[in-house]
């Protein structure tokens, strides 16, 4: 008989040690709300409305049903749909494409990076000055913040200003990044958050949010989440039914309070992997300079990639693919979005290399230094 693999004993991601870190105040504050007799749009979601946005240093922030939604929500916002074209990047989480078509927008996708897997600036440059042929006008651009990396803003923001295009921030991975010093979300005209349980700032179920330097946008966001209501029970524009309910909010303010330490737990356990890789061929991800990463996902290339999530596997250690495959190369998109002319060649090759190793800042120090000494054997 074969013998069975040992436990996974460090998983690579793990919410419920989220809930049991703090959960005396997150049981607390859902009693409370319990309590409260009110489980929508009430006092918890304004509270962590105007907690959120204080926190990133914005006017306001509205919340909703999820990050796919918040996406959706800013672009309907915008006045962004059928007839207007969306740049964004294949190597992401389906939901930023998707986002785009369910406002009735056409995505076009640009390839990443391939050090910080973030949007490539020079191939973003090339689809601005000639869009795919057939395409409606590219009226925004989505940039992803991956993996708790800024996207390149420096050289992203002045071709958006330059074309006239809005700039929209997917912050769902980066609560907390920062570029020169100013945490992200402030930087486009709209900046979209997701509150998935593993998240840095999760929730215990769904959530997301839409924050804008323009508190004018998010006031509509506010509108559309509900129907278009500014009246209960008039709706002045076609909206839809996107709410973050009061127990989620109630558990984000929570979890909001302590969203500083744990990046920085975070970015501690970062740079023991740091350290751990520093005597193999495998490279540790690389940080944009003047930027603040925050480590939502621990990244590291392999080109031997199956044999060492087995190696990993074999020390009791817990790995993910965050993407196994780029958007346009999955079947409901094949052959049928749009794509610059560097043809995503960076994002093919990432798909089929990177690889996420266990990072939360519920991971105790030994398994920390579990992690560490399995790295260390890689060679």
């Amino acid at each position: 008989m074969t013998a069975s693999p040992p436990p996974i004993t460090v998983p690579q991601a793990n919410p419920g040690a989220g809930y049991r870190a703090l959960q005396a105040e997150i049981d607390a504050a859902v009693a409370r709300t319990l309590a409260s007799g009110w489980y929508i749009l009430g006092q918890e979601l304004r509270a962590f409305e105007a907690e959120f946005a204080t926190w990133l240093g914005l006017p306001a922030a509205a919340g909703c049903g999820n990050g796919t939604d918040a996406i959706a929500l800013a672009l309907r916002a915008m006045g962004i749909g059928p007839g207007s074209a969306v740049a964004t990047v294949s190597h992401t989480a389906v939901a930023s494409v998707a986002a785009i078509e369910m406002v009735g927008a056409t995505p076009v996708l640009v390839d990443i990076d391939p050090l910080h897997y973030t949007m490539d600036p020079a191939d973003l440059a090339a689809v601005l000055a000639d869009p795919p042929a057939g395409l409606p006008p590219i009226r925004a651009v989505l940039a992803v913040h991956l993996y708790g990396q800024p996207a390149d803003l420096d050289a992203i923001l002045p071709l958006c200003q330059r074309h006239g295009i809005a700039l929209i921030e997917d912050c769902a991975q980066a609560h907390g990044a920062a570029l020169h010093g100013r945490r992200v979300g402030g930087f486009g005209q709209a900046a979209t958050f997701s509150f998935y349980p593993t998240k840095n700032l999760g929730a215990l179920g769904d959530g997301g949010a839409v924050a804008s330097q323009d508190a004018g946008l998010v006031t509509k966001v506010a509108a559309l989440r509900q129907y278009g209501w500014r009246t209960h029970y008039i709706s002045d524009d076609i909206g839809v039914n996107s709410r973050l309910d009061e127990i989620q909010a109630a558990i984000l303010r929570v979890r909001l309070a302590h969203l500083d330490a744990q990046n920085a737990r975070r970015r501690a356990i970062a740079a023991a992997y740091d350290e751990a890789l520093s005597g193999t061929s495998l490279q540790p991800p690389a940080r944009r300079a003047d930027a603040d990463h925050v480590f939502h996902l621990y990244v590291v290339r392999a080109k031997a990639r199956a044999a060492m999530q087995a190696r990993l596997r074999e020390a009791g250690i817990g790995t993910g693919i965050h993407y196994p495959q780029p958007v346009h190369l999955q079947p409901a998109y094949r052959d049928r979005v749009a794509m610059g002319p560097a043809r995503c060649v960076a994002t093919e090759r990432a798909a089929e290399e990177v690889l996420s190793l266990p990072l939360y800042p519920e991971l105790t120090d030994a398994q920390v230094d579990q992690v560490c000494s399995a790295l260390r054997t890689l060679g």
